[in-house]
């Protein structure tokens, strides 16, 4: 019997057999609300929900949505995706914001095929900064923040803005 040295480690990486809906929505592509309407409708193989939470199986690393044969063709991912997502902070939209008082999310996330952007970004996983100052990266930039294709991100958008330099509308008095 070999014990472990520098370069080996004892605990074994395991990939999960069920589950949630944000991280199987990720997985599919889809938005979480689509995806429980899918579950209620039972169309998600092997789903079941224990208390107030789905709990999905995962086929070869992905849930299974059954296909119904009227209407449009399905739009989720059917296999993982492996390219990783990049995550970009458009400058002149900052700029814009702040010089105009507009509002625009200056957080660009694109994750294969698909481009997303928002005002705030939630990586659940691990990720890193990279910086190439002589050339573009695999997204057009210089400077981003890459993650697995595994990875969960939740985005956020706000709807409303108010500037910082302007005052309270109420004033409170203790």
């Amino acid at each position: 019997m070999s014990t472990p040295t520098n370069n080996q480690t004892s605990t074994p990486i395991s990939t999960p057999t069920h589950i949630g809906t944000t991280e199987a929505a990720h997985y599919l592509g889809i938005s979480t609300v689509r995806l429980r309407i899918l579950l209620q409708q039972g169309r998600v193989k092997g789903a079941e929900k224990q208390g107030r939470n789905w709990v999905i199986p995962l086929f070869n690393g992905m849930p299974v949505i059954e296909e119904r044969g009227k209407g449009p063709k399905a739009t989720w991912y059917k296999r993982r995706r492996e390219a990783e997502t990049c995550i970009l902070v458009n400058r002149q939209i900052i700029g814009k914001n702040a010089k105009e008082g507009q509002n625009e999310p200056p957080i660009v996330v694109k994750e294969g095929k698909n481009q997303h952007e928002c005002h705030e970004l939630e990586i659940n996983g691990p990720c890193r900064i990279v910086y190439t100052p002589h050339e573009t990266g695999p997204c057009g930039a210089r400077l981003w923040i890459e993650a697995a294709a595994n990875v969960p991100l939740v985005r956020k958008i706000f709807a409303t803005f108010q500037p910082v330099s302007q005052e309270p509308k109420a004033v409170f008095e203790l």
